[in-house]
């Protein structure tokens, strides 16, 4: 018994060390990893907005947004050691830095055409590169959690033998508590490795959707705007002001329509109220697709919850314009003292009795478990789909 109960020991100060070694370890780091992933985001549309000069205040305004960032990409680094390629990574942001203090020392001389080249041929690549190493980087930490995963589940197979090894042994005397111990163990088992793959799962879904948006992005800045400003050149040649202007106002419409994918800001504005109605508004035009929407009372929403909220909404919205063929949607958003419920409903095809699990389903159920709202997904009494969402409207 004290042998057994001596490897048990080693067993679990080895998973112990797994756990906190590695497990932990690559989670901080993929936590920072992702923290600089954005901030190189931010850093590539800070960019896009020197170089298109929107606004007039010329290159030196966004002296301030590249120190922010500067100090941010600092302290993350600071956080915790980065696996593999950190003095890489350092050396990039380095010359990254060098070649915007070059920008801005060419704009504070007055090149500001030339330090708008110097974005465009050498910063904007940099950023690309530094996104490629950190995205090189969280699959890395992936891979690893993933091996550890393996050896965890290689320790409890292991430990599991030489459990009914020692049972078989001890049968003729303690048969009941060998039975209920390998019972036990079985169940443990099962648990971990269940919990094991399902980490694992929603790393790559993350690693995935992480990806897609940058890829997004990158598409969007490369097609786009890219064009629009070559052909805003060709124009201003030719001394075409007035196509200029119409090329100029429908960018600004275009930068509008991207920034509320990435972030509604009417939802700060204005509330949850108005966000929906301009959404449905916006899908309607987009798809052609009906939109009788119903509101009932008034109120708001804590902190935090109308974008989830919101995003519950839009992915609603998505999935009927993708799979439902419907003619029509019902919406009615119903508020009272202290919850607010929103339901919308399609008439197209349904969804079946048991929904498929994937992503955008996933994510508007863990959207709903974040605020304690509760959300059902089921086929409407007349055929197409009904999403219900209720959530609380006080702390």
């Amino acid at each position: 018994m004290a042998v057994f109960t001596f490897y048990y020991l080693r067993q679990f100060d080895g998973l112990r060390r797994l756990q906190t070694e590695t497990i932990d370890r690559n989670r901080r780091e993929s936590l920072q990893l992702l923290r600089i992933q954005n901030d190189l985001n931010s850093l590539a549309l800070a960019m896009r907005d020197m170089v298109e000069n929107r606004d007039g205040y010329g290159i030196a305004a966004w002296r301030g947004e590249f120190q922010r960032l500067r100090n941010d990409f600092v302290d993350a680094l600071g956080k915790g050691p980065i696996a593999g390629q950190r003095q890489y990574l350092e050396e990039s942001l380095q010359q990254l830095w060098r070649t915007a203090d070059q920008v801005f020392q060419l704009a504070d001389s007055g090149a500001e055409d030339r330090a708008r080249r110097i974005v465009l041929d050498s910063l904007q690549a940099q950023v690309a590169s530094l996104s490629n190493i950190v995205a090189r980087l969280l699959v890395a930490n992936n891979e690893a959690e993933e091996e550890a995963a393996r050896q965890v589940t290689g320790i409890y197979r292991q430990t599991e033998i030489n459990t009914y090894l020692f049972l078989l042994a001890m049968l003729a005397s303690i048969t009941g508590i060998g039975l209920t111990a390998a019972h036990y163990n079985r169940r443990l088992i099962d648990r971990i490795t269940a919990l094991s793959e399902q980490r694992s799962t929603l790393a790559r879904r993350l690693i995935g959707v992480q990806e897609e948006v940058f890829k997004s992005v990158a598409r969007e800045l490369h097609d786009d705007f890219g064009q629009i400003l070559t052909a805003v050149g060709l124009m201003l040649r030719r001394g075409d002001v007035a196509e200029v202007k119409q090329v100029v106002q429908e960018t600004l419409e275009k930068t509008r329509s991207f920034s509320q994918a990435l972030h509604p800001t009417i939802l700060d504005d204005y509330g949850i109220e108005v966000a929906l109605e301009r959404l449905f508004q916006t899908w309607e035009k987009q798809t052609g697709i009906p939109v009788d929407y119903q509101r009932e009372g008034t109120g708001k929403l804590p902190e935090g919850r109308a974008i989830h909220i919101y995003r519950i909404a839009q992915e609603a919205l998505n999935n009927i314009a993708k799979h439902s063929k419907a003619t029509l949607v019902e919406v009615r958003l119903d508020f009272d003292e202290d919850r607010l419920r929103l339901a919308i409903a399609d008439n197209g095809i349904g969804i079946g009795l048991k929904p498929d699990k994937g992503l955008g389903l996933t994510a508007m159920r863990e959207r709903a478990e974040l605020i304690r709202a509760t959300i059902s997904i089921a086929p409407g009494p007349e055929g197409g789909t009904v999403v219900e969402t209720e959530v609380p409207t006080t702390e």
